[in-house]
């Protein structure tokens, strides 16, 4: 089961995908090389051949988490009791909590010890079906420590089973040393960061924090125009928390996606619309917020592709599981299962610009899929919180995912 092409589907389109019975998937050099029906296929081309019998199991493409933010050091648990309280996320970043402390705790951590804690993290999205995630820097907010969360980025990409796409996010918040002076930070960022991640080559994209008393539409702007100047493609965190008109400007500077969108506007998604910006959508991060759910339908019904990913990270959405964001795009967004399977499949890698590579079962793409202990799609959306995963394919390697509880001591 998969959707087809090499670029985001919308409206409609979103919801249809190929369903073939009793079929096979050939693969040669970590590539997919046929794709067809057991009908048409000859016991003699079987000789010689590695085989996974999937009988009754569902095939998918590999699952792509396009929103992470994987490099960090210090989970944030004790924040939980400041939520229950009623404290706002902006209110936790005024008192230097939030995003500012995990960005002490990055900053005092080795690279060493970003890439285990990271590893660990891919070695659960890749259990749970991932085979390919965006992970961005913006926990170091400084240049040495921004070049050492690339850096890691690019180290995960090389050494780790799952793909690792990175992008720069040096606005992801105004330091404490720059509170007040907003416009010093900003000319850091173009003056000194962006151009060395460009010549080291660390990123692809360049993504921002627009949101009040973060980033002003205009600061955002400037960022990711001078983002393009350097040849990083740009992304937006928009209407996070406010309706400040982010999407609007992510269309309007021509961004890859624009992410989160809890609160875009009627205006925003016409803008969005009429662009190539892709929604990138967060449920899970409005579960953990207790906030309300974007207006996934209204922009389906719009024309606006829809991409779905865990935005995980160590404050506003703890959890790894793209399971769950899709078990919620269902609940909560009324997204159809097929609509949920193209935003995390083709949609999802159209929105890291990889859906020429990645993203669908079809001849010439990398072989990346997942066989599922699931008859059909709408199983996996009906049992939320429950991994059924059961082989993991990357790049043609099969990987079995354990079900069964092994002792320690025997």
């Amino acid at each position: 089961m998969t959707p087809e092409g090499e670029k985001a589907r919308k409206g409609p389109e979103q919801g249809q995908i190929q369903i073939r019975e009793d079929a096979y998937v050939k693969v040669k050099d970590g590539l997919i090389d046929e794709v067809g029906t057991m009908a048409q296929l000859q016991a003699e081309q079987l000789a010689g051949e590695k085989v996974i019998d999937a009988r009754g199991s569902l095939v998918t493409p590999g699952l792509v988490d396009p929103h992470t933010h994987l490099i960090f050091a210090g989970w944030r648990q004790k924040e939980l009791a400041l939520k229950l309280k009623g404290v706002g996320y902006l209110e936790i970043l005024e008192q230097g909590g939030g995003i500012l402390n995990t960005v002490r705790n990055t900053k005092a951590a080795s690279a060493e010890q970003l890439k285990e804690l990271a590893e660990r993290i891919l070695d659960r999205m890749l259990t749970r079906g991932v085979t390919t995630c965006e992970a961005k820097s913006g926990y170091g907010l400084d240049l040495e420590n921004e070049l050492k969360s690339l850096r890691v980025i690019k180290k995960l990409n090389e050494d780790h089973l799952v793909d690792v796409v990175p992008t720069f996010m040096g606005a992801h918040a105004v330091p404490q040393e720059y509170q007040g002076r907003s416009a010093d930070f900003v000319r850091l960022v173009k003056e000194e960061m962006i151009p060395e991640v460009a010549r080291l080559r660390l990123a692809e994209f360049n993504d921002v924090f627009c949101e009040q008393g973060v980033f002003d539409l205009a600061e955002s702007k400037e960022i990711l125009e001078c983002g393009k100047e350097y040849g990083l493609i740009p992304k937006a965190h928009a209407e996070e928390i406010t309706a400040l008109g982010g999407a609007s400007m992510a269309a309007e500077v021509g961004a890859i996606s624009a992410e989160h969108l809890i609160h875009v506007t009627d205006q925003g998604i016409k803008d969005m619309s009429e662009s190539s910006t892709i929604a990138v959508l967060l449920p899970a991060t409005s579960l953990n917020l207790g906030a309300q759910f974007a207006p996934a339908r209204d922009m389906i019904a719009a024309g606006v592709p829809i991409a779905l990913s865990t935005d995980f990270n160590p404050g506003s959405c703890p959890t790894d599981s793209l399971q769950l964001v899709m078990n919620l795009a269902c609940m909560k967004y009324k997204m159809t299962p097929e609509e949920v399977l193209t935003a995390v499949t083709l949609n999802a890698a159209a929105a890291i610009k990889r859906a020429d590579s990645i993203g669908t079962i079809e001849p010439g793409k990398q072989a990346d899929l997942v066989i599922w202990d699931a008859p059909d799609l709408e199983f996996i959306m009906y049992r939320f919180g429950t991994n059924l995963v059961n082989t993991v394919v990357k790049k043609g390697q099969a990987y079995a995912v354990p079900q069964t509880l092994e002792p320690i001591f025997n």
